[in-house]
């Protein structure tokens, strides 16, 4: 491939701006109580010694284990829903269960069970009324584009300036909820008073 127009219309160039411009709106609209409570959901597991559990699928799940390696960095006890050393969650343990719609049904039924045992349960969702943000005791709304909303999508695309389809599917929640998650990351380390070179520590030595 070849482009031979503007660097400003390169289809790359474009789609990193939209969608950086888009994780910067969502930064003024976000609910900081939420935030808030999430951390401290975070910072009580931590102090408790309690074990976190991150789930999503697809892409939503790979955020997650990207942030369930931030949190091992810092010293939690984190797992990802899905790997074969997950313990059992009991009482007292968090499972914060990331998706954009809220309603895929494999998360869904992980929370649910989640639930059942007395784990404390968050959602990182753009739809608090769907069935995870029922469910869940905190939910932490995540503006996003999800794949099953495309008449709400216009009409965010609109006002957002954003008229073609440059964050395809789930894209922009995804990467909306990355960037999110990496700031708790951030104000954890602030809050436990954590500097990247015990991070680092904890950093796996042993790589392919």
């Amino acid at each position: 491939m070849g482009y031979r127009g503007s660097r400003e219309d390169h289809p790359v160039v474009k789609a990193m701006r939209e969608i950086s411009l888009y994780i910067l709106k969502a930064s003024e609209s976000m609910d900081l109580e939420q935030v808030d409570s999430l951390i401290n959901i975070l910072l009580k597991a931590y102090n408790d010694k309690r074990k976190i559990l991150v789930m999503g699928a697809g892409r939503s799940g790979l955020v997650g284990r990207a942030f369930a390696m931030r949190l091992l960095h810092l010293g939690f006890h984190s797992y990802v829903l899905g790997d074969t050393i997950v313990p059992s969650i009991s009482k007292g343990d968090v499972a914060i269960a990331i998706s954009g719609s809220g309603r895929t049904q494999l998360i869904l039924t992980a929370a649910e069970a989640a639930k059942k045992v007395g784990a404390t349960v968050v959602a990182v969702t753009s739809y608090p009324d769907s069935p995870l943000g029922m469910l869940a005791d905190l939910v932490v709304w995540v503006p996003g584009r999800a794949k099953t909303s495309r008449v709400v999508d216009f009409f965010a695309r609109q006002i957002l300036g954003i008229h073609e389809p440059l964050a395809p599917l789930g894209t922009l929640f995804e990467d909306t909820a990355a960037v999110f998650l990496d700031g708790v990351i951030y104000a954890l380390m602030k809050e436990l008073g954590v500097n990247e070179e015990e991070m680092a520590a904890r950093h796996a030595n042993i790589e392919l």
